[in-house]
C-alpha cells in the first residue's frame, strides 16, 4: 500500500488527495476484518494505544497539511509516520511480533 501511496504522490505532487483517500481506506480496511466495534474495543486497549494515538494525530496533520497549511512535503512526511504507526499497531496482533521487530532493529544497530 505505501509504495502505491508514495508513486502517486512523486507522479503527482499537486494532488495529494490520493494518499489521503489511501490512507483512510488502509485504516478502515482493518475494520472489515473485526467489525468496527470490536475494532475500536481494541484499537485502545493499552498495548495498542500509543500507537492509535500516533495513527490518529498523524491523520489529522495530514489533512491539516494539506487543505490548511498547503505544506505538501509535511503532508508526505505524515503520511509516512501514519504508515509507520499503522504497521506498529498491525504487528501489535501477532504474537510476539513487536519483540521481534525491536530485536531485529536493536540488533542490527549494535
Amino acid at each position: 500500500m505505501f509504495p502505491i501511496i508514495l508513486t502517486e504522490v512523486c507522479q503527482h505532487y499537486e494532488k495529494l488527495e490520493t494518499p489521503i483517500i489511501s490512507s483512510f481506506s488502509c485504516h478502515f480496511s482493518t475494520c472489515f476484518l473485526m467489525g468496527p466495534l470490536k475494532q475500536l474495543k481494541k484499537m485502545f486497549e493499552p498495548t495498542r494505544l500509543i500507537a492509535t494515538i500516533v495513527m490518529l494525530l498523524c491523520l489529522v496533520c495530514t489533512l491539516c497539511s494539506v487543505f490548511w497549511w498547503q505544506k505538501k512535503g509535511l503532508a508526505l512526511l505524515f503520511c509516512i509516520l501514519q504508515f509507520l504507526a499503522m504497521t506498529w499497531y498491525s504487528i501489535s496482533f501477532i504474537p510476539f511480533a513487536r519483540d521481534a521487530v525491536i530485536k531485529c532493529f536493536s540488533s542490527c544497530l549494535n
